[in-house]
């Protein structure tokens, strides 16, 4: 695939900074005061009760949402002008997968962004792109077959083929494992950590045991807002130190032997 130029933050400059930040919704404050920074190539999850404002992070960073308080950078500039190096996979899908696109057409999508006002067919550098995409994923056997034959870990590589197919160098994924079953999920965070190798990879997870495994740090959202190492804690851990308790770690008794790598 081809890939955008500077890619690479300045010396010293973060991939994603937020400082200071607050947001509201309807007046009732949801982040607080909140500063961080993701450095290239991390790995990180964001973790926290309902309601405690994981995915209102990632809006923020995308920039569909905007703080009341405090600034947030993407590799130096605002969230809007830095749009194009991000791939955003959301938690839920607002479509019918029953209508009729296939596959190729749906990893296709991710292109249209970068196309500005321009009408027509795909170019044949669009479907090399969603081609290279799938087969990163492991789908381009499948690139002729109706979405909705896939099964449900199918169907989530799919959209994070769509999100590649921009080109990113940030990795945004809400709830990517909810709904699959232990040995998919497993797979899924394989993949993203390949990814990882190149670009920086920021998601939503309630899957403390996947999490305390995979992920690099871990950002706790309980009221105020802590980053963690993963090396320093495990699953059990993780969720008392987020408020969350081991009710969240639906995966560790599916595992045999206790580890579902």
């Amino acid at each position: 695939m081809e890939r955008h130029k500077n890619t690479t933050p300045a010396p010293g400059e973060p991939a994603v900074r937020i400082s200071g930040v607050t947001f509201a919704f309807n007046g009732d404050p949801v982040l607080r005061n909140m500063s961080i920074d993701i450095k290239e190539r991390e790995f990180v999850a964001i973790v926290g009760p309902n309601g405690s404002g994981k995915t209102t992070i990632l809006k923020l960073i995308l920039g569909l949402l905007h703080p009341l308080a405090g600034t947030v950078r993407v590799f130096g500039s605002p969230p809007e002008r830095a749009r194009a190096r991000m791939g955003y996979v959301p938690q839920y899908i607002y479509a019918d997968v029953r209508f009729p696109v296939h596959v190729l057409d749906v990893a296709l999508m991710g292109r249209l962004g970068r196309r500005g006002a321009g009408l027509g067919p795909f170019s044949a550098r669009d479907r090399r792109a969603a081609l290279d995409a799938l087969d990163e994923v492991g789908l381009a056997d499948l690139r002729n077959r109706p979405f909705s034959d896939l099964s449900g870990g199918q169907r989530q590589r799919v959209l994070i083929a769509r999100a590649l197919v921009s080109e990113p160098d940030i990795l945004l994924l809400d709830e990517p494992t909810a709904s699959l079953d232990s040995e998919v999920a497993a797979q899924l965070y394989d993949l993203l950590g390949r990814m990882n190798e190149r670009m920086t990879v920021i998601l939503v997870s309630h899957d403390l045991w996947f999490v305390s495994r995979y992920v690099k740090r871990v950002l706790c959202i309980q009221k105020n807002v802590q980053m963690h190492d993963t090396t320093d804690v495990d699953a059990e851990a993780l969720g008392q130190l987020c408020g969350l308790g081991m009710r969240m770690v639906r995966h560790q008794d599916s595992c045999p032997g206790g580890d579902c790598r």
